[in-house]
């Protein structure tokens, strides 16, 4: 384990990553929106297979693909490596693409439109997709209070960029993750706020459900949210239509029955939230982020055991 650097050095790489960032978000701003995903793809297809998180990819696609070829998941994992540039390019302009703009179609609407005039929360779920700052934009642009979980950036400075940067398309509430993370959803869906969350990552102590015939761990609160305060989970996804254009869905709701302190209500939440993002990740892989290491550890080791 790298051993920590002093306070004042750290202090002074916080700052340079900050210039860096600011830097960057300058020169992305500088272009059109078309022009800085161009350059996004570009970079991610170029970038992208040099890092470590390429290999996590490539073992990803043989767990959920076993019986794809090697050129078939080579072209998943170009596709994903170009998806992910385009939304880092995106993500300092991430204003200039809100629903407003005209580049964001959306189907279902009218269920996004019905919460909002409920009055009633609900708990929104989707996935690393395409460009994930859509989906958010999309339903604050509908009308709907809504708290958006995220991870807090290691470097403050940095992250309070990031903050400032949504702050710009809408978002104003935000629930960082972990316990106190938690205490701001009850709180939010106590005052008749809705709740956002990504349900696609691995999540050590929480539920056991099936991914891609798998066994993962998934964070169970949007089903217990859903359960505790009798809404609905709705889930959305995004997908690219062309360059910084998209299309943001609202799916079926997932409503669920049960009691918030039985397991069996909250792992069939689990479950559907697989299903629904197993499901999604099918019809475009090359939109979904490969690069996080979604399954157990005796998983990869089961891998890399049939590989010798």
């Amino acid at each position: 384990m790298a051993k920590p650097l002093p306070p004042r050095l750290r202090a002074l790489s916080w700052r340079v990553e900050a210039l860096g960032f600011d830097i960057f978000s300058a020169l992305a701003r500088a272009l059109p929106p078309d022009a800085a995903s161009a350059i996004g793809a570009w970079l991610g297809r170029t970038v992208g297979p040099l890092t470590s998180a390429d290999r996590t990819a490539r073992r990803n696609l043989r767990i959920a693909f076993p019986d794809l070829d090697e050129a078939g998941r080579r072209s998943i994992l170009r596709a994903q490596w170009e998806n992910f540039g385009l939304y880092v390019l995106e993500f300092p302009i991430a204003d200039r693409l809100s629903p407003a703009s005209g580049r964001v179609r959306i189907v279902g609407a009218e269920r996004l439109a019905g919460i909002a005039a409920s009055g009633r929360p609900a708990v929104f779920v989707s996935g690393h997709f395409s460009n994930i700052e859509i989906m958010a934009a999309v339903i604050l642009a509908s009308g709907v209070a809504c708290d958006v979980t995220y991870r807090a950036a290691n470097n403050p400075l940095v992250d309070a960029r990031i903050k400032r940067s949504r702050f710009n398309y809408g978002i104003r509430l935000f629930a960082p993750k972990g316990a106190e993370g938690a205490r701001d959803l009850l709180e939010a869906l106590r005052a008749g706020r809705s709740v956002a969350m990504l349900n696609d990552q691995k999540y050590d102590g929480g539920v056991a459900g099936d991914f891609f015939g798998h066994t993962v761990m998934t964070n169970p609160a949007a089903a217990r949210l859903a359960l505790r305060f009798g809404t609905i989970i709705q889930p959305l996804s995004i997908r690219r239509t062309r360059g910084a254009r998209f299309e943001v869905t609202a799916h079926e709701p997932i409503s669920l029955e049960g009691s918030p302190d039985k397991t069996t209500g909250i792992e069939a939440g689990v479950a559907r939230i697989n299903a629904f993002i197993e499901a999604r990740v099918r019809e475009r892989p090359g939109e979904w982020w490969w690069m996080h290491r979604r399954w157990p550890a005796e998983t990869y080791a089961a891998l890399e055991a049939e590989a010798r």
